[in-house]
């Protein structure tokens, strides 16, 4: 089966071209009846509040949150992982519709405009054991999201520290007020059942990991939902695995 991703906006073609590279097709969806023909599906990062529009003109927040309720995998990238979230923080009254599912807290927009964007090596141990490589992972965050807390049946993947240029700012310390702990680290990665949110940018670096990870929950849940396993299964398996640990392609920006 095929892997949605939302394509109102942002950097939809860049995870298609990721999935290429592990040999997973990717579609471009834009209408709710789309869903129907996928198995599990990719919001991209972006603008999250012209993807909201766009989103809202097309009917597509109700069968989003259907697909959600259904238990099919899907990934959250940046403006994606606001989406998924059940609740934002600093967001203005009746700010955007979300489609929740992800019981977390985001702060959009916590690590600046678009000019204080930035990249970090994020220590990803836990998707380091399930793909290979190095235990680092390139994160690019561009006007990034940070989850300030998550409920209990969510899974940490990955947390990066408060730079330190932006300690003094006032969106940080609006948040440090209720949660204290954003002064120093913020989460950056999480995963809750078939939900896996990111703040960062996987599909902007050449390292596959991130999408191998998603495709292996994929076929986790249809290995749940299906008996057969030849016909209907994706399969992400070890051609896919990284030739060199030190990657060191450019990464572009959309």
């Amino acid at each position: 089966m095929a892997v949605g991703v939302l394509a109102f906006q942002g950097s939809f073609n860049e995870h298609i071209a990721a999935l290429r590279r592990i040999g997973v097709k990717g579609v471009e969806i834009r209408k709710p009846e789309q869903l129907g023909d996928i198995a599990a599906l990719i919001i991209p990062g972006g603008e999250s509040t012209t993807m909201a529009k766009l989103a809202e003109y097309h009917n597509m927040f109700p069968a989003l949150r259907e697909f959600v309720k259904m238990g099919k995998p899907v990934w959250g990238t940046c403006a994606g992982l606001i989406f998924l979230a059940n609740k934002v923080f600093g967001q203005k009254t009746d700010g955007q519709e979300l489609v929740g599912g992800l019981d977390c807290t985001v702060h959009r927009n916590f690590f600046g405009s678009q000019i204080q964007s930035f990249e970090a090596e994020i220590s990803v141990p836990h998707v380091a054991d399930k793909e290979g490589g190095p235990p680092g992972f390139r994160g690019v965050f561009i006007r990034a999201p940070a989850i300030l807390e998550v409920g209990s049946e969510v899974e940490i993947l990955a947390e990066v520290p408060v730079p330190d240029k932006l300690k003094t700012s006032e969106v940080i310390k609006e948040s440090q007020k209720v949660y204290p702990e954003s002064l120093n680290k913020v989460i950056v990665a999480v995963k809750q059942g078939n939900l896996l949110g990111t703040a960062f940018h996987p599909e902007l670096t050449a390292d596959n990991r991130w999408h191998l990870y998603f495709i292996k929950m994929v076929n986790d849940q249809i290995e749940e939902t299906e008996t057969a396993t030849s016909s209907g299964i994706i399969k992400a398996g070890d051609i896919y695995g990284l030739q060199d640990p030190k990657i060191e392609l450019p990464i572009y920006l959309p």
